[in-house]
């Protein structure tokens, strides 16, 4: 396996673009415009995993980063350097915050989000052993 890309369709392709790329961070690599207004920007996210969770372990994460189940069937989780202060910047470009960042017994500092296109993010900040 060389890659893993997760392709979202975005009604509001412009304040998408914005969000995830000018103010989460994500680096682009290309974009493609075709007929009809058809458009696509592909960013980096960095390395890409795929989690699977069963239904009590969903449950568990989000009791501890939310307080609630609140899941929806699948969240992206991106790994940032400061969890605070990027839940505020999202928060600011119109991201409605779920969880403030939150302590995990894991040690990272977890925030829950919703942004634009329906996707429900989390925020993580690893604080080392």
């Amino acid at each position: 396996m060389r890659q893993l890309r997760v392709v979202v369709e975005a009604a509001d392709f412009d304040v998408a673009v914005a969000f995830y790329r000018d103010v989460l961070g994500l680096v682009e690599q290309a974009s493609f415009e075709g007929d009809g207004d058809a458009r696509v920007v592909i960013l980096d996210a960095g390395r890409a995993t795929l989690e699977l969770a069963n239904p009590a372990q969903t449950r568990m994460i989000d009791e501890v980063e939310v307080g609630r189940s609140i899941s929806p069937h699948i969240r992206l989780a991106f790994e940032v350097d400061d969890a605070a202060s990027r839940t505020r910047a999202l928060e600011a470009a119109g991201a409605t915050v779920l969880a403030p960042p939150t302590l995990t017994p894991w040690r990272s500092l977890n925030s829950r989000l919703n942004g634009p296109a329906e996707i429900q993010l989390t925020l993580f900040e690893e604080l080392g052993p």
